[in-house]
């Protein structure tokens, strides 16, 4: 069974054409468009999967090798450290980045997969 990005194609059979989804999916996957959309939709989530990776690990190397940084005030006299400030800023990024990833989606990945799915009605 291949899934496409909003529809799971299994073993429905079409009730116009009388065409089994399977073989539709195997057209869809045939198809150079399906192909080039995978490499962009990979290389596009790649590159936010490698900010998210950098930033955390980041934090994380922080926290390992310089908590004195991180057990910083943010200013003087204040309670609220600048580890919590990054923390929370990961979490904003994180969510920004899931935001960045939805529209991205919304806009070109899930047309492109409509345009496949429309062209190979049979």
């Amino acid at each position: 069974m291949i899934a496409l990005p909003g529809r799971s194609i299994g073993w429905n059979r079409d009730k116009e054409s009388g065409v089994g989804d399977t073989d539709r999916a195997a057209r869809i996957a045939a198809d150079p468009r399906y192909g080039a959309l995978l490499q962009r939709r990979g290389r596009f989530t790649l590159g936010l999967t490698a900010v998210m990776l950098v930033a955390y690990f980041g934090f994380i190397l922080l926290v390992a090798f310089d908590k004195a940084l991180l057990a910083r005030p943010i200013r003087s006299g204040g309670v609220t450290s600048l580890g919590i400030v990054l923390g929370f800023a990961l979490i904003l990024l994180a969510i920004a980045l899931t935001g960045i990833y939805v529209r991205r989606a919304n806009r070109d990945f899930d047309a492109a997969v409509a345009a496949l799915v429309r062209d190979h009605r049979a």
